[in-house]
């Protein structure tokens, strides 16, 4: 497909480079020409070097051909417009990044904006990711937690413990132990990722990624021993947009909230909007600041600020504190790799979580074979995806029992939602018309739940 990024930052960087190593014919268009110069040098793309909005720099990319217009530059009116324009010029389908609350906190005036706009799909990454950290936050013996089915259904990644009761057990023993309707459906060990069989041995130091209703993954910690209370005092350094949607999720629930910003007219303007919670003016990188505003007696801490550097540390002081739980904000994946090996496991980006919905946007508009994808996720620090497919009458293996399909290798099916039913699937299960199908996938790229057939 031809697809059009406006805007080569952070975000349209990793945009770019899902989007070529699928195969797309990427066009990007920035007004900084040093920016297309290291694109360029990376990247097999066609570089304009231009105003998104310009009515000629969008001609040279030839915007009326474009399959998909993504806009993703630092201002959420140039990317409503510049897409406006696209759209208007013979884009097929537009995508606007939109991060400002004054957007996105009215939904009536957010689907008018889509709406009078024409646009394809509205990503705001802030709001996404606070609801990423809400949701480990609940559940924190969690590193990250994926929904799917309208929350129907999730998928958990877990460290395991040396000495746990997951240690050093068979997946076909463990299912012998308990009752619970779970699976579990991939595993990192090291650098590489498994899809297990019932003779794999998990080993402390693992991550695993396990399937089930949100009722029964409680259930199953609980029983494994690991289940941690949810974080009720909850500290975070720097007040971000992922800070504010965050603290208004949490202060909904009847959390504590204390956020320490270093910006005074940032910490009033926080005051005004969160009266819930308590809103620090200090430097959130000065241990004592820290400690006097009581980082010892906290459930969990969230380092937010706007330097991915400055959150490791921050992270790193925490966890030495013994703070139960710690998530730390970075987007660059060179310092997340870095922050996973001293031990800050629970990381959330922004700018990966857009790089998702834009991929998995992309891979929906070329999926025609009798299923819709609805969700895709980069799982394992990046080596997997779980997808979710609303299933068509137009699929070919519908009604199949799974033990006669023969799916490619590093494939599973990790769950099937048929109403308000899940299911984790047996052998004798099958796949039925209007169900909802989890698959878990490493080393492949899957555009339709045909694909997982050999």
């Amino acid at each position: 497909m031809k697809i059009i990024i406006a805007g080569c930052g952070k975000v349209g960087d990793i945009i770019i480079k899902n989007l070529t190593a699928e195969g797309h014919d990427v066009t990007v268009v920035d007004n900084d020409a040093s920016v297309l110069q290291t694109i360029s040098n990376t990247y097999d793309v066609i570089c304009i070097n231009g105003n998104c909005t310009d009515y000629d720099s969008l001609c040279e990319a030839e915007v009326a051909g474009a399959d998909m217009f993504v806009a993703v530059t630092g201002s959420d009116e140039l990317n409503m417009l510049s897409c406006y324009l696209a759209k208007h010029l013979g884009a097929l389908h537009t995508i606007a990044r939109i991060r400002n609350p004054e957007y996105n906190d009215n939904s009536k005036g957010a689907a008018f904006i889509k709406q009078e706009l024409d646009l394809s799909l509205v990503i705001n990454p802030e709001m996404m990711a606070a609801q990423e950290l809400f949701n480990v936050l609940k559940l924190p013996s969690a590193i990250n937690i994926e929904t799917f089915a309208k929350r129907k259904f999730e998928m958990v990644e877990l460290n395991v413990k040396e000495g746990t009761l997951l240690d050093g057990i068979a997946l076909s023993d463990l299912r012998k132990k308990t009752s619970d309707k779970f699976l579990i459906c991939v595993v990192m060990r090291g650098e590489n990722v498994y899809i297990p069989d019932g003779n794999f041995v998990i080993r402390a130091g693992d991550r695993i990624g396990l399937t089930a209703e949100p009722v029964q993954i409680q259930k199953l910690l609980k029983n494994l021993s690991i289940l941690k209370k949810q974080a009720r005092k909850i500290m975070i350094v720097g007040a971000s947009r992922v800070s504010y949607y965050l603290t208004k999720a949490l202060v909904a629930s009847g959390n504590e909230v204390k956020i320490i910003d270093i910006d005074r007219k940032r910490c009033d303007e926080f005051s005004r909007i969160l009266p819930g919670a308590d809103i620090i003016y200090g430097d959130g990188a000065e241990q004592d600041v820290l400690v006097e505003e009581g980082i010892n007696n906290m459930d969990a801490f969230v380092a937010l600020t706007g330097m991915d550097e400055e959150n490791i540390l921050l992270s790193f002081y925490a966890s030495s504190l013994g703070i139960p739980k710690v998530i730390t904000k970075i987007n660059r994946s060179e310092l997340a790799k870095m922050a996973d090996k001293l031990g800050l496991d629970s990381i959330v980006s922004p700018k990966r979580i857009t790089a998702d919905i834009a991929v998995r946007y992309a891979r929906a508009l070329q999926n025609s074979k009798g299923s819709k994808m609805e969700t895709l996720y980069k799982i394992m620090s990046g080596k997997a995806e779980a997808l979710e497919f609303v299933v068509e009458d137009s699929f070919n293996y519908a009604d199949i029992p799974l033990k006669e399909l023969k799916t490619k290798d590093n494939v599973i099916i990790a769950g099937i939602i048929r109403g308000r039913k899940s299911i984790i699937p047996s052998g004798d299960d099958y796949i039925a018309p209007k169900d909802r199908v989890i698959i878990i996938s490493a080393g492949h790229i899957i555009e339709d739940l045909s694909d997982i057939v050999k």
